[in-house]
Order: C-alpha cells, then structure tokens, then sequence
C-alpha cells in the first residue's frame, strides 16, 4: 500500500541572529506599525484611512474616492504586481521573506511561542513528553496569547472599514453588528490558524506564487545559493584540522542551515521552489564559518551565472539591469506617473445627467419647450461648495429652475433642472447641450457634462 498524501513533519525553527535577521524584525516591526497605527490617526477631525463601505466613500489622509474613482484601485494593482515582478526579477523573493503577511505573523508567532516555551531542542521535548501540568500550562499560555494577538489584528482590519473609536466602543459594549462580528473573529481566525499551525504549508501548498516566481527567475537574479565548488565534499572535523589535507570543503555538515529554515529545506540541494529567500541559512552559516575560522559567503545571496564563472558582487550588481528588469522599470515607472498625475489633476467634483423619462418633452407658457434633467452632484471635498449651473448649446436656452445648489461635504446631491428653449430654436429630434457645473469657493472646480435635448414634432 502507497500513499499519495505524506503527513507533515512539523518544523521547529531555530533561532538566528545576523544581518538578514535584523532586516527581516525591521520589516515586521515597519509593517505592524503601519498596520495597527493607521487605524488611529486622525485627518480633518476624521479617520486618516477608512474605507466606509455603508457610504460608499473611501478616505485616504485629504483624499476622498467614490466608486466612480475605481480606475485608481485598478492602477495601485498593477502597480504592486509590476513591482512584484521587478523585485522578483531583480533579487527573488524577497517579499516572501520579509514582507509577506505570512512571514510576518509568523515571525511574530513563533516569537511567542520561544518565550513560553523555550527554543527549537525546548519545544522538541515538550511536544514528545506525555501531558503534565507543566506542559498543559504552557500550551494554554501560548494559546491564549495567540488567540488575542489575532483579535486584535481582526479587530484592527475591520477597523479600516468601520471608524475604530467607534468599534472600540461598540466591542467595550459588547454591542457589535453581526458583520463586525464575523468579520474580527474571520480575520482573526485565519492569523491564528495560518500562523499558528499552517505556516510553511501556505507557502508550500495555497500560495500561487511559489509556483509561477521561476517564470520569473534567471540565472541573473539574485537567489540564497550555496557554494558548490567551496562546501563539497562536506563532513564535521576539529577546529585545527586542515580540511585540505582531509579532502573536505569548507562545510562542516552541521545542519544548522536546515535547523533555522522556516520550510524546513537544506540549501545545499539547490534552488527550490519551498524557499522564501529570508537568508536565516546565511545568517547561521556565517556564524558556523566565524567560529571555525574559515571566510564567511559559503551560503550567500548570489546568482547562478555569478556562482558558475565566480563574478564579484560589483559584477552580479552590473548584471541586474538587463533587458527584463529595464522593461518592468519603464512601465512601472509609466504607470506610476500616470496614477499620480491622474490623481494631483483630478477635479474634486463629479457629476452625472440623467433626464427624466416620465417627460420627455413638453410645451409651456409661451410656447416654449421644455425638458426636465436630473443632476446628482458628488462633492468630493470635505468643505461645503455652492455650485452654479449653466447650459448651452441651443440659441436661447435657459434654465427655468434654480441654478445654484449647495452640497455638503462628501455628500451627494440631486437637482432637478427645467431646461427651456425658445419655439423656433431647433428643428425635431435630438440636439447636443452641455451642462457647466462650477463652484463659487476659493478653489475653483468645474465639470462639463452633455445631454440631449428633445424637441418634438
């Protein structure tokens, strides 16, 4: 009997200290901070960043989006997988490994859990020990603190799409709507269960990008590779022993750089699709090297084609900025600069005419005749504007209603205009008029919208 489904062995990463591992705590700590403060930053008497969906109004700092604003959430997606693809491109993964919300809550997780109970040996022989009180007591700690850490970080989520002072109150008062509900405790159990239990197997098994990064690999981009030519063949010896005279390579075969990998692969095997490119392995290795006394590098960031024909950092850096990474840099850039002009020229007003089908033409005093509009103004300001609106188009055509309207800030206003135009204005059928909508304030906006305008037979 096979079977087709092996069962996980569970990986105990041991902990490291060095460069990469500072870099990857920086990234977790800019992140969290990012994540967990934004909520609470205040803008206009307002929050800096909500997404009130209810409203249909998307706050970001002084910038105010309606639906009608998608194309900006359409370009800030191409933009992150365009830079997905040139920092992919350029040096791996770098965003598994340090700044993928996996890795990070991870990191966080597994922090906890060394604190209560102990490091990778620690944490082997609790597992393996039979249930004691000890055990049951730090398993419950653990537990309990990973389960609040989650709240909090579903509790954070939400509160970028409901005011976070008020779901602070609403979570004191136990007083929550149902979707609040889900959604804190959805969120929250999904970092608990993915950084708790699943953790490497997300990266295995559910992300996609593990799978399709080679489409995007070379043998110029910048991977944790591991010397070939420098380590093998590899095997333990004593400090003084010359490796030379015993026919070995600088690796002494101690396994640490297995020990600290987070997915648990060796290194030495090549490049694989499991690894996240974090450099714990060269982190740990280096540490090894320092205290045989051999150089350090014997895992490193380098590139195939630098590994094979031996090129210098300097060498592997002028090699970066070939073809593929300067066409992701150009349209990148494009699209980037595009965006932000979009947004710096975009008028804080929109508006749209609808006419109203109930009448479509009809004749009034003195013969004239007579359409009806309807204007939804969107003032996308967080100040109140008077507008004034005025039609052209046809020889004598006014509006017979009030043309001016004041809109509230962020609000969206309708106004019913009577559009008249002389008899003898326009022979039947449908003529082109434009309707000018401009504010009075101290910043200037304007939009122009067409219409139709019936003149029946």
């Amino acid at each position: 009997m096979v079977s087709l489904y092996a069962s996980r062995q569970k990986i105990y990463p041991r902990s490291v200290a060095g460069l990469f591992s500072k870099w990857r705590w920086a990234a977790v700590w800019i992140t969290q901070i990012v994540f967990y403060g934004l909520p609470w930053l205040e803008w206009n008497a307002r929050q800096a960043v909500l997404f009130d969906l209810e409203a249909r109004r998307f706050y970001i700092f002084g910038l105010v989006l309606y639906p009608q604003d998608f194309i900006y959430l359409t370009g800030l997606l191409v933009i992150s997988a365009l830079a997905l693809f040139l920092f992919t491109a350029v040096a791996g993964r770098l965003w598994c490994g340090y700044a993928c919300p996996q890795t990070v809550y991870t990191e966080i997780f597994l922090w906890i859990e060394k604190k209560v109970e102990g490091d990778r040996s620690a944490r082997m022989r609790l597992d393996q020990s039979p249930l004691s009180a000890a055990k049951f007591s730090k398993k419950w700690i653990k537990h309990a603190l990973w389960i609040l850490f989650a709240l909090w970080t579903g509790f954070t989520f939400v509160g970028y799409f409901t005011p976070v002072r008020e779901l602070a109150s609403l979570s004191l008062a136990a007083s929550l709507g149902p979707w609040q509900t889900f959604w804190i405790f959805f969120y929250g159990f999904a970092t608990y269960g993915n950084a708790g239990f699943m953790r490497e197997q997300v990266c295995k098994y559910m992300c996609p990008y593990a799978r399709f990064q080679s489409a995007m690999f070379d043998k110029d981009t910048m991977i944790v590779t591991y010397d070939e030519k420098r380590g093998e063949p590899r095997g333990p010896r004593s400090k003084k022993a010359d490796p030379k005279a015993l026919g070995l390579g600088a690796c002494v075969d101690c396994t640490l750089c297995v020990q600290v990998c987070p997915t648990g692969i060796d290194i030495r095997k090549g490049l694989q699709y499991e690894c996240i490119g974090c450099g714990a392995c060269i982190d740990v290795c280096d540490e090894v090297m320092d205290k045989v006394g051999y150089p350090r590098g014997l895992v490193k960031y380098s590139t195939q084609n630098g590994m094979a024909q031996g090129w210098s950092t300097q060498q592997m850096i002028r090699r970066a900025m070939r073809p593929r990474v300067l066409v992701y840099t150009g349209i990148l850039l494009a699209i980037t600069l595009a965006v932000m002009v979009s947004l710096f020229m975009r008028t804080p007003l929109k508006v749209d005419v609808i006419r109203d089908r109930g009448v479509l033409a009809r004749m009034v005093e003195q013969g004239r005749i007579e359409n009806v509009f309807r204007l939804q103004v969107m003032n996308a300001t967080e100040s109140t504007q008077r507008y004034v609106i005025s039609v052209s188009g046809l020889p004598g055509i006014t509006i017979a209603s009030e043309t001016e309207i004041e809109v509230l800030p962020t609000e969206v206003r309708s106004a019913v205009l009577r559009v008249q135009v002389p008899p003898d204005a326009a022979a039947s059928g449908s003529h082109p008029i434009h309707f000018e909508i401009r504010s009075t304030g101290d910043e200037v906006s304007q939009v122009t919208e067409k219409a139709a305008f019936l003149v029946p037979r």
